[in-house]
């Protein structure tokens, strides 16, 4: 396995702040669990090296042992001792993707995206003090939307002026359907309204607290807002039937 720079989470000189423990943190809980997760747990990953500790990339390699291994074991670092050969194309397994419709592909890119986001609001119920974590998942997510609608806004191009609340609803709701949300726009007391039935993207986690998950989330299209026009007012408001949440944005000029 290997992942050559430049590395995608971490753009420009975002890397030079990302200390070993942090990279070293994700292999634990990625890499080095996927034994766990495949009910093998003999199964660990042998590091031999990873871009923010100045190598020219992450990687590595599964290694089958002849014994359970403990959680502490799941990963080893083996820097200086191998290196990764010259990646061979015609060696390396690989899906037929050149077969697939277009809507599959894009169906696969987006559920390895989002999937992302569910592990996040699932995990985040896990931690000693779940409100404070969701807090904090709310304070990046605000930032991401900050950092990121500029670019997001451009790909998406709407047609509507950039400084109306008609941009800014058309692009949440074009990203809400981008995530397999089912989404009912409308025109309502001079605000545009979003609304969601069921809350897709949660479901079949089993969350404790999908309000508390919902706030979190919501951070990004706040921070998203935000930088579209600091003048707009973004209002979200949920309803719980049994374990099923829908909920609904609201988006107007501040008065």
């Amino acid at each position: 396995v290997r992942y050559p720079p430049p590395r995608w989470m971490w753009r420009g000189t975002a890397i030079a702040a990302i200390p070993h423990e942090v990279s070293a943190a994700m292999l634990h809980g990625w890499h080095g669990h996927n034994g766990v997760s495949l009910g093998n747990p003999r199964l660990g990953f042998v590091c031999t090296g990873m871009t923010v500790d100045g190598m020219p990339g992450l990687e590595g390699y599964y290694l089958e042992h002849e014994r359970d291994l403990r959680e502490d074991e799941r990963v080893r670092f083996a820097y200086g001792e191998e290196t990764m050969p010259r990646f061979d194309p015609s060696a390396a397994p690989g899906l037929d993707t050149a077969q697939w419709p277009q809507a599959r592909l894009e169906r696969t890119r987006r559920r390895y995206a989002m999937d992302y986001v569910r592990t996040m609001l699932a995990v985040l119920e896990d931690f000693p003090a779940p409100a404070e974590a969701g807090a904090e998942l709310g304070r990046v997510a605000r930032l991401v939307g900050l950092q990121f609608y500029e670019n997001a806004a451009r790909e998406l191009s709407a047609a509507a002026p950039l400084d109306s609340a008609a941009s800014f609803a058309l692009w949440l709701k074009a990203m809400l359907e981008g995530q397999a949300e089912e989404v009912v726009f409308e025109r309502a007391d001079g605000a545009f309204v979003l609304s969601l039935e069921r809350w897709r993207l949660v479901e079949g986690l089993g969350l404790k607290d999908p309000p508390g998950a919902l706030d979190a989330w919501n951070g990004l299209w706040a921070g998203a807002c935000a930088a579209h026009d600091r003048f707009l007012r973004l209002e979200n408001r949920y309803t719980m039937t049994g374990d099923s949440i829908s909920t609904q944005w609201r988006v107007s000029t501040r008065s």
